[in-house]
């Protein structure tokens, strides 16, 4: 890399940090939950956006996805892969594979645990495990008003779709999937939060912020852009309207 090149990315990492330490600031007024900011801040960098629903975080040598998709080769091998429902850009075997070691665990809901293999973990709405230490919560993922055709939504209910709470290091994150703004994501709390924001089988910009208003997180991170559908530009008008901290997290290239 030359000097020109390092300087800028060099300069972007530090905005970036500066960013996250100004939204924790705004944030830190709710009580915290037995961890310092110092450790939020660090949390929180340790979070890759990777496109679309997918998200890499790694923490103290512990690292988990959710929802691999589109993964380049080389990328860090997984402990823990959360995966939201068996459609093929959440659910895709091929990134699964790129990521995958003898130890990884597998965490996914029925439908989507029939195209894997491994130590593959079934669980279902309302649902808790552990695994590697780590707190997995379910929270139901389903459209209320996005349809295929009349009476028939992208994601029904009853197929059992899930959104996650895992709680890594005494913070709560959750990974809501695909999803509408649905009453059961009321007064959730958690830490961190990922919300679609598309409109695209998804929440609009619009639902996300009234969804992000309910849940209550201390920063918020949009997704379901930049990747086979919806505009990246709606993570930014969501950050514009939205009335709780929000960080749109660079895409990893």
């Amino acid at each position: 890399m030359n000097k020109k090149k390092f300087l800028k990315k060099s300069a972007g990492v530090s905005f970036f940090l500066c960013s996250i330490i100004f939204l924790l600031s705004c944030a830190w007024a709710q009580s915290p939950r037995g961890y310092t900011e110092a450790d939020m801040i660090k949390m929180v960098s340790g979070i890759h956006w990777l496109g679309h629903d997918a998200f890499r975080i790694e923490s103290d040598g512990m690292v988990m996805y959710f929802d691999p998709f589109m993964l380049k080769e080389g990328g860090p091998k997984a402990d823990l892969i959360l995966i939201t429902h068996d459609h093929f850009d959440h659910n895709n075997p091929a990134d699964v594979a790129k990521i995958r070691k003898p130890d990884t665990v597998i965490v996914t809901v029925a439908k989507a645990a029939e195209k894997l293999t491994g130590d593959v973990r079934q669980i279902g709405p309302g649902e808790e495990m552990t695994v590697k230490g780590i707190r997995i919560r379910t929270i139901p993922a389903y459209n209320i008003n996005k349809f295929r055709k009349p009476g028939v939504p992208y994601h029904p209910k009853e197929s059992g779709y899930v959104g996650y709470i895992v709680t890594v290091k005494g913070m709560r994150i959750y990974h809501a999937g695909d999803t509408d703004f649905i009453p059961e994501m009321k007064g959730l709390e958690p830490d961190i939060a990922f919300l679609p924001v598309s409109g695209m089988v998804v929440m609009t910009v619009e639902e996300a912020v009234e969804a992000a208003a309910a849940i209550r997180a201390k920063i918020t991170i949009p997704m379901h852009v930049g990747g086979p559908v919806g505009n990246i530009s709606a993570a930014q008008k969501f950050k514009e309207k939205a009335s709780v901290p929000v960080m749109v997290l660079p895409l990893e290239k």
